[in-house]
């Protein structure tokens, strides 16, 4: 028996010590699909971890080979993908067939059961907010399923061991896959760190020459609009108009660069939610159908948040604007609320059936500079990025390229007053 958890616990040790050594190679990260070399990194170290249980099996069970691969092969089929479960399952595969023995076929079934689990259960376990449940729940019908055929073809089994080795079983793969979550969150914070630290630069490069910009401009402008009154220039006079237009964005650029540098106080008061996207949705609707698309707004309960109301409108507006704009032809945003009660939270998802974005552009969105209009200036998402952030909020974005995007807005709830 002591043998028995000894022998766990050294695939135990194995598997979480692969786990960390993934994520350090190629961290992980939630709802992006991985390139290829991603996929075969994580697979031939889960092959590498699963080869490992194998050389370390329980050796009290006459010549039956049990150890802990399946776990590698359904944590690297779950999260990495069809490739990566592949590529771990076709090496135990092999390993276990120059094992040798006369239950080499019954390892090579087990194995096969274990992609075969993670492929089926995947998408729910992935997309699932109740991991332990989800990761539970597989556990359970691949039990089912791997006791039922090491029950019939191995009779030297007793109790014991099944309490024992199902038991090791269920507590490594929930905690692999809490491991995993927790990376994941761990890597979007570091993210936002280094979010945060481009937006602080481009603040502080902003405040330091916004206001020496600004003044000339305004004098320039001023002598424009003068001298356009009194010019016999029947040329001058046709152009002052662009001059002038012209400057007015120079002027808004530096606006919105201020507004990343200096935020100006929030004024915090108790906000209906449903009421300050209906206020955005009509403010919007004549240049959405300038642009022949409509907005459709779902409101089916009400919803409050602690924020500044001229913000909030301005977030808001940023991004339906954004997909307005990301439309060519004819289109429709739709925006609609899904309250999250685990966390006390709600989401906005904000869709639009744009021309979407591709991986590496929906990677750069937020950041200083970047923006996919040919005349944008990339500070509008930026500063929606920091208004939500300020408010407590997270922003996710998520796109296909000719399909659309979908922004999703989550902000703490409030009672209320």
């Amino acid at each position: 028996m002591i043998t028995l958890i000894k022998t766990l616990l050294v695939n135990i040790t194995i598997l979480f010590s692969f786990t960390y050594n993934a994520n350090v190679l190629f961290p992980f990260k939630e709802k992006q699909v991985p390139h290829y070399k991603h996929k075969i990194t994580y697979g031939l170290i889960a092959s590498f971890g699963a080869l490992l249980c194998m050389l370390y099996p329980i050796e009290t069970l006459g010549e039956t080979h049990f150890d802990l691969r399946m776990i590698a092969i359904l944590i690297a089929t779950i999260y990495a993908g069809l490739l990566s479960g592949s590529i771990v399952l076709g090496c135990v595969i092999i390993f276990r067939y120059l094992i040798g023995g006369p239950y080499v076929m019954v390892g090579i079934t087990v194995s096969v059961l274990a992609f075969v689990i993670g492929i089926l259960f995947r998408k729910m376990l992935l997309k699932t907010q109740y991991k332990l449940l989800g990761s539970t729940i597989i556990f359970l019908i691949h039990s089912l399923f791997y006791i039922t055929i090491i029950n019939n073809y191995i009779p030297i089994l007793h109790l014991p061991f099944y309490f024992i080795y199902f038991t090791v079983f269920y507590f490594t793969f929930v905690a692999l896959v809490f491991i995993i979550e927790h990376l994941i969150r761990t890597n979007k914070q570091i993210e936002e760190m280094v979010y945060l630290d481009k937006l602080n630069m481009v603040g502080q490069m902003a405040a330091s020459i916004a206001h020496e910009i600004r003044n000339p401009l305004a004098t320039v402008r001023g002598f424009i609009q003068h001298l356009s009154e009194d010019t016999e220039d029947e040329q001058f006079k046709r152009y002052s108009p662009l001059i002038l237009n012209e400057l007015d964005r120079t002027n808004k650029i530096i606006t919105d660069y201020l507004s990343v540098a200096r935020p100006s106080e929030f004024q915090l008061s108790t906000l209906n939610l449903e009421r300050v996207l209906q206020d955005c949705v009509d403010l919007l609707r004549p240049f959405a159908s300038y642009s022949n698309t409509s907005i459709l707004f779902h409101q089916n309960s009400t919803h409050y948040i602690k924020g500044d109301e001229h913000h909030m409108k301005q977030a808001i507006m940023n991004v339906i604007k954004n997909g307005i704009e990301s439309i060519e032809e004819r289109g429709e945003i739709t925006i609609f609320l899904k309250e999250d009660s685990t966390r006390d939270n709600v989401v906005i998802n904000i869709s639009d059936t744009g021309k979407g974005m591709t991986g590496d552009e929906l990677k750069k969105i937020g950041l200083p500079f970047y923006t996919t209009k040919t005349k944008g200036t990339g500070l509008g998402s930026m500063v929606t990025n920091k208004i939500i952030r300020e408010m407590g909020g997270m922003i996710e974005y998520e796109s296909e390229l000719n399909k659309g995007t979908v922004v999703k807005i989550r902000l703490p709830l409030t009672t209320k007053q």
